[in-house]
C-alpha cells in the first residue's frame, strides 16, 4: 500500500511521512508537485533525510505530476524530468511519469538514460482520465507496456457508475505483469480495495481524509482496519451492501469485524449502485458473471429491495415465502449452482426491536394502533410483520398511490403524508430515509404530532438519535432507535452468508463506536 505525501514544505513532508510509516505504509509516494519552490536540490535533500530518518529506509515513489493529469502546482516539463532524474540518483525505488509526456522523445531519452545508470530504479508510466473511462483500456495498457517494457503501467480513471469498475477489474484479471489499475471517485471505491485480490502492484491510501490526493481515495486506516486489506488474497469471498447512498452504511464495519473474529476469508464491501432497476440488474449480472470475483451474497437496502426480488424472479432463482409475501428482499445469497436465493431479514429484526423497545409480548401487538410513514422495502417488512400480529395499521406516504397499493395487499388503512400531523397511534414508525446521515436536520413527522402516549420507532440507525427521536424524547414518548433492528437483521444475514452465528455484542459495539466517531 502506497501513501501519498502531499506537502507544501519539507517539514510538513517529514511529518506526513512519519505518520504514514506509523500507520503501516509499504511505500511512500512523495508528490513533489505539491512542494513550493521545487528544485532538484530540494527533492534530493528531502529524499536523503527521509531515507535516513528511521532504522530502515522507506521504499519510495517520487511523482511530479503534470498539472493536466492532476498535478498540484504547474511546474514546467523540463524541471519535472530533472527532479525525477535527481530522485533516481538519490536512491528512490520508483519514479512516476505520465505516458503522454514520455512519448516526447527528449523526455523519453533523458529518463531512459537515467534508469540505465540507476540499477535499482524503476519507472511507473501512468495515464489518468478524470472524466470517465478510457476509450480502450486494453489497447492503452499494451501501448504503455510496449513503450517501455521494464516499466510498470498505471491506468487510473474516474468511474461515473460502479459498473465502470468492471473494465479495470477485467484488465487486472486478464494480465499478470506488474501493473497498477483502479478507478477514482466514490463509485470506483471497490476497485481500490480489490486491486490486491486481483494482483495489482499497489493501491493508494491517504494518511487522512484531509490529505487525499485523488477523489475517492480511502485512508490507510480504512483500508487496513475496516476493509482488512492485509488479509485479502486471490480467493477471498466477497459480500457487500447494495444501496444508494451507501457511504453512511455501517454494514461493512459490522460484517468485516465478525469475519475477522471468526477468522473467515471473507470481505464485505459498500456497493454504490445508482439508478433504477436497470442499474441494479446490470451490476449484479456483471458481478455474478465474473466468478473469479467470488461474490457469495449481497445485502440490499434503499432503493433496491423490490428490484432485488424482481431480479431473482426473472432469473428463476429461489424466493423464500416471507420475502415473496413482503414483496421485497434485503438479502441475496449465491447458491452452490450459481443461482440466487432471495430472503428478507427485516421482518423478524423489526418485530424483535419493537417488542423489546416497548417491553411488551408479541400478543400485545394485536389491535395496537400503528402509524407507518413510508411505503418502500422497509415499510413492507414492517407492515407484513405487524399485520401478521394483528396490529391496526395506517400507512402514510408522500405518493398516496403507493400507500394505497401496499395497504390493499395487507388489509390496512392508508392516508397521504400531509395527514401525519393529525396522527393518533400508539406506535409510530418511520420507514423512510428522512433524517438519515447526512440530512440529520430533517424529520418525517412534525414535533407537534408527537405525544407522550406514543412509542416512536425510527428505522434509521445513522444517526442513532435522529431528529424524530430527539423530538419524541422531549415529549417524553418512548423511543426505539434503528440499531436494534439493524443488528438483528444483520445477524441473520451473517448466518445466511457464512453458516456461522454472528457475535451480537460485537456488532452492537462496532455500530455504537462508529456512530460515536462521526
Amino acid at each position: 500500500m502506497a501513501v501519498p505525501i502531499a506537502a507544501r514544505t519539507p517539514d510538513q513532508a517529514h511529518q506526513q511521512a512519519e505518520a504514514a510509516q506509523a500507520a503501516g505504509a509499504d511505500l511512500l509516494e512523495l508528490r513533489v508537485d505539491y512542494l513550493e519552490g521545487l528544485s532538484v536540490e530540494l527533492v534530493g535533500t528531502l529524499v536523503g533525510k527521509m531515507r535516513n530518518a528511521g532504522e530502515e529506509p522507506p521504499r519510495m515513489i517520487v511523482t511530479c505530476r503534470d498539472k493536466q493529469q492532476g498535478g498540484a502546482l504547474d511546474y514546467p516539463a523540463k524541471l519535472r524530468v530533472d527532479v525525477l532524474i535527481g530522485a533516481l540518483k538519490a536512491g528512490v525505488e520508483f519514479i512516476d511519469f505520465e505516458y503522454d509526456n514520455f512519448r516526447v522523445i527528449e523526455n523519453q531519452e533523458r529518463i531512459r538514460l537515467a534508469l540505465s545508470q540507476c540499477s535499482r530504479g524503476r519507472l511507473i508510466l501512468s495515464a489518468h482520465n478524470f472524466e470517465g473511462k478510457f476509450e480502450n483500456i486494453g489497447k492503452l495498457f499494451r501501448n504503455i507496456s510496449n513503450a517501455c517494457p521494464g516499466a510498470i503501467p498505471k491506468l487510473i480513471y474516474v468511474a461515473n457508475h460502479i459498473n465502470d469498475c468492471f473494465e479495470a477489474l477485467d484488465l487486472l484479471h486478464q494480465t499478470s505483469a506488474e501493473r497498477i489499475v483502479f478507478c477514482m471517485g466514490e463509485a470506483g471505491l471497490i476497485s481500490r480495495i480489490l486491486a490486491k485480490k486481483l494482483g495489482g502492484f499497489v493501491t493508494f491510501a491517504s494518511i487522512d481524509e484531509q490529505n487525499a490526493t485523488a477523489p475517492g481515495q480511502l485512508t490507510i486506516k480504512q483500508l487496513k482496519t475496516l476493509y482488512r486489506c492485509d488479509a485479502i488474497v486471490a480467493d477471498t469471498e466477497l459480500f457487500g451492501v447494495i444501496a444508494d447512498p451507501v457511504a453512511h452504511s455501517l454494514s461493512p464495519a459490522i460484517h468485516n469485524a465478525c469475519f475477522a473474529e471468526k477468522g473467515l476469508n471473507c470481505l464485505y464491501l459498500p456497493l454504490l449502485v445508482e439508478g433504477d432497476r436497470q442499474g441494479f440488474e446490470s451490476f449484479v449480472s456483471h458481478a455474478l458473471l465474473r466468478k473469479w470475483l467470488h461474490f457469495g451474497g449481497f445485502s440490499v437496502t434503499i432503493p433496491h429491495k423490490a428490484n432485488a426480488l424482481a431480479y431473482v424472479r426473472a432469473r428463476h432463482g429461489s424466493v423464500e415465502p416471507l420475502a415473496a409475501r413482503i414483496g421485497a428482499a434485503n438479502t441475496l445469497l449465491v447458491g452452490a449452482d450459481g443461482k440466487l436465493i432471495a430472503s428478507n431479514t427485516d421482518y423478524a429484526g423489526a418485530l424483535d426491536a419493537i417488542i423489546a423497545g416497548m417491553r411488551i409480548s408479541k400478543a400485545k401487538l394485536n389491535g395496537l394502533a400503528v402509524a407507518i410513514v413510508g411505503a418502500g422495502g422497509v415499510a413492507r417488512a414492517l407492515v407484513a410483520g405487524l399485520s401478521d400480529a394483528g396490529a391496526d395499521i395506517t400507512i402514510y406516504n408522500r405518493t398516496v398511490e403507493r400507500a394505497e397499493k401496499l395497504a390493499a395487499e395487507f388489509g390496512c388503512a392508508f392516508a397521504p403524508l400531509e395527514d401525519v400531523p393529525s396522527v393518533d397511534a400508539r406506535l409510530l414508525i418511520n420507514c423512510t430515509s428522512i433524517g438519515m446521515h447526512p440530512n440529520v436536520e430533517a424529520t418525517p413527522v412534525p414535533a407537534e404530532s408527537l405525544k407522550k402516549t406514543m412509542a416512536v420507532f425510527d428505522t434509521v440507525y445513522n444517526p442513532a438519535k435522529t431528529l424524530l427521536l430527539k423530538e419524541a424524547k422531549k415529549k417524553k414518548a418512548k423511543t426505539i432507535d434503528g440499531i436494534a433492528m439493524f443488528v438483528n437483521q444483520a445477524m441473520t444475514q451473517f448466518k445466511l452468508f457464512t453458516g456461522h452465528d454472528a457475535n451480537a455484542e460485537l456488532m452492537r459495539n462496532v455500530v455504537c463506536d462508529s456512530l460515536a466517531q462521526k
